[in-house]
């Protein structure tokens, strides 16, 4: 009886351990900007890192962070979602980014994670744009986190010349100056859609 519980507990401490290691080891984001669930580890060993501009789960930045998903922003994205980032904290919303800057590999990465998700090219494409094509890779879109901020922004962001481009991505929003004196663009229905990703 002490030998088989003495076996079980030997047997949880070694299988504890390996999840922890595991945990520590690479830490799981989900898809940038709350969407369909495509995870990457982030980490050492040539994983993506912050230097790649992962954030990590649950840990969005701020709109003041000097990590690189925020700090390589285009500087007229950034310069409009502080603006509009007092305003919402005005209405007591914080704007803060599940996703920014991101590297061509760390693009490359959910790309190709979203193919095997998808197990589809062509699917994978609604989601996640390759590194050449991404306005994420070019500094020249966020994913915004939380509901509250997808909405506030929804309503509020063309006066500051954000618009969410994609209606299948609610988070997703770019910089248009044009929307400051009228209003967003029509949304594409998805990436595949936007002129751009053909390119």
């Amino acid at each position: 009886m002490f030998t088989v519980r003495r076996r079980r507990a030997t047997a949880l401490a070694i299988f504890s351990a390996a999840l922890l290691a595991a945990c520590s080891a690479a830490p799981v984001l989900p898809r940038p900007g709350g969407g369909p669930g495509v995870a990457v580890a982030v980490g050492s060993g040539g994983q993506t890192t912050a230097e790649d501009g992962a954030i990590p789960l649950d840990h969005p930045l701020g709109l003041d962070s000097r990590d690189a998903a925020i700090s390589r922003l285009r500087p007229e994205l950034l310069v409009a979602l502080r603006e509009a980032s007092v305003h919402a904290g005005a209405d007591g919303v914080t704007l803060s980014v599940s996703s920014g800057w991101r590297s061509p590999k760390y693009q490359a990465q959910l790309l190709a994670d979203a193919t095997r998700k998808y197990r589809s090219q062509e699917e994978a494409a609604r989601w996640v744009a390759t590194p050449e094509t991404s306005p994420h890779v070019s500094g020249d879109a966020v994913d915004i986190a939380g509901e509250d901020a997808m909405s506030w922004l929804a309503q509020h962001g063309a006066r500051f010349g954000l618009c969410q481009i994609y209606s299948n991505e609610r988070w997703h929003y770019e910089y248009r100056p044009s929307a400051l004196s009228g209003a967003c663009p029509l949304m594409y229905q998805d990436p595949t859609e936007d002129p751009r990703m053909k390119r």
